[in-house]
């Protein structure tokens, strides 16, 4: 068969296009790396016991993300799974605290949930899976909590098996929402979800119209929630802080993530001399607001004594039912007139915001990254856990290396 020019030229430029393609697709859904057939997931298979189990790499659907995890911090919801099973989820992946680098994605896949494009070789963090509640987006200025939606680290077992970021790989589902975080080094990455929850709180007590910059402000607790509670409220200006524990070494790493002056509880006998130790840290004051940021019921009932008239306090402790806390109305709420709001979980919106915080905590030099204590591999998650309830440290973290 002959072939004029213009021929040659349209098959050349056919398969010049066609390479192109398979170029761009495997850019697109390959990693520079070979990606295994199996992947590890440390799946909790009864009360403190973790197996890591080895799974079949599962198929990339064209609205999924493969994600090679670097790392995930233990929460304490983690830990309240692997102690007593609150949640009935046995067998179960947990982690979701996590990050890690893509490495397969599916075509229909462009950007992040904030509009930011995403391609292999970035580093990501996933927020919740929402399904088909249209009230929760990412811009919605009603602020929806989004404590009722799915998160990986707390799904049921499937035939996937990679639904936690206590693994090597997790399958983000399509539908999920998911951040390019490639501008954060992984500690930051692996700080992010605990942030979240207290740049939703702070966001919380701002509603109060009491939070400002020269208010006086206790935090009550410093563990990794109640820290970040302080290095949250620094990034803003606030300087007035006091900080309750009864730990020195946690109260000695407040004051470098931004707290002024440190209240120990055991050393007062009584709420009495407590409440007169905070008022005696702020010169005679009392707190403007207050951040109670323990699961003690016991807590949240003192902490109203630290607070002046007309004051705020924000509530963020119990993320599980801790039990009832005695209060009387009249003397903490009513006569004082106590500003109250309740905090739990986050909000899309504050999971983004979340980003800019802790580059901005590292601006001012706040060494938010000594946060995490603890470093374990994956096939030491048993320990990790025991370290977490022993209250060694402060974020103890699982790390691939």
């Amino acid at each position: 068969m002959e072939m004029n020019s213009a021929s040659v030229e349209a098959v050349v430029k056919q398969v010049l296009e066609s390479m192109l393609d398979k170029n761009n697709a495997s850019a697109t859904n390959k990693s520079n790396g070979a990606i295994p057939e199996k992947a590890h997931v440390a799946m909790l298979t009864g009360l403190k016991k973790f197996e890591v189990k080895e799974f079949p790499m599962p198929e990339v659907g064209d609205g999924d993300i493969l994600v090679k995890v670097e790392g995930c911090g233990v929460c304490g919801t983690d830990a309240h799974e692997y102690k007593n099973d609150p949640f009935g989820l046995i067998p179960v992946a947990l982690g979701h605290e996590g990050t890690g680098e893509i490495v397969k994605m599916g075509k229909n896949v462009k950007v992040d949930s904030a509009g930011k494009a995403l391609k292999v070789g970035d580093k990501v963090v996933t927020c919740m899976i929402f399904k088909d509640n249209p009230d929760i987006t990412m811009f919605d200025l009603n602020k929806q909590n989004v404590g009722g939606a799915d998160v990986y680290g707390l799904l049921p077992d499937d035939e996937i098996h990679l639904n936690g970021w206590f693994s090597d790989y997790i399958l983000v589902r399509e539908g999920s929402t998911v951040f390019n975080v490639s501008d954060l080094d992984l500690k930051s990455r692996i700080l992010i979800e605990p942030c979240a929850v207290l740049i939703h709180a702070v966001e919380r007590a701002k509603t109060t119209g009491i939070l400002r910059f020269n208010s006086r402000v206790v935090v009550q607790g410093c563990g990794p929630i109640g820290l970040i509670c302080i290095a949250v409220l620094r990034t803003m200006g606030i300087e007035n802080i006091v900080a309750v524990d009864g730990d020195e070494n946690r109260l000695a790493f407040a004051k470098k993530l931004g707290a002024e002056r440190s209240v120990n509880f055991t050393q007062f006998n009584g709420i009495e001399a407590l409440t007169q130790g905070v008022k005696d840290a702020f010169d005679g004051y009392e707190a403007d607001f207050a951040f109670q940021c323990t699961g003690s019921p016991v807590a949240h009932a003192n902490i109203y004594k630290f607070i002046r008239n007309g004051g705020g306090l924000c509530e963020l402790g119990f993320f599980i039912n801790g039990g009832d806390a005695k209060i009387n109305p009249h003397f903490d709420l009513c006569s004082k007139e106590i500003t109250l709001v309740g905090s739990w979980v986050y909000t899309l919106r504050d999971y983004a915001t979340t980003f800019d915080f802790l580059k901005r905590a590292k601006a001012i030099g706040l060494p938010i990254d000594e946060l995490i204590t603890h470093e374990f591999p994956l096939e030491q998650i048993n320990d990790a856990l025991e370290t977490n309830l022993k209250m060694e440290g402060l974020k103890i973290a699982i790390v691939n290396k």
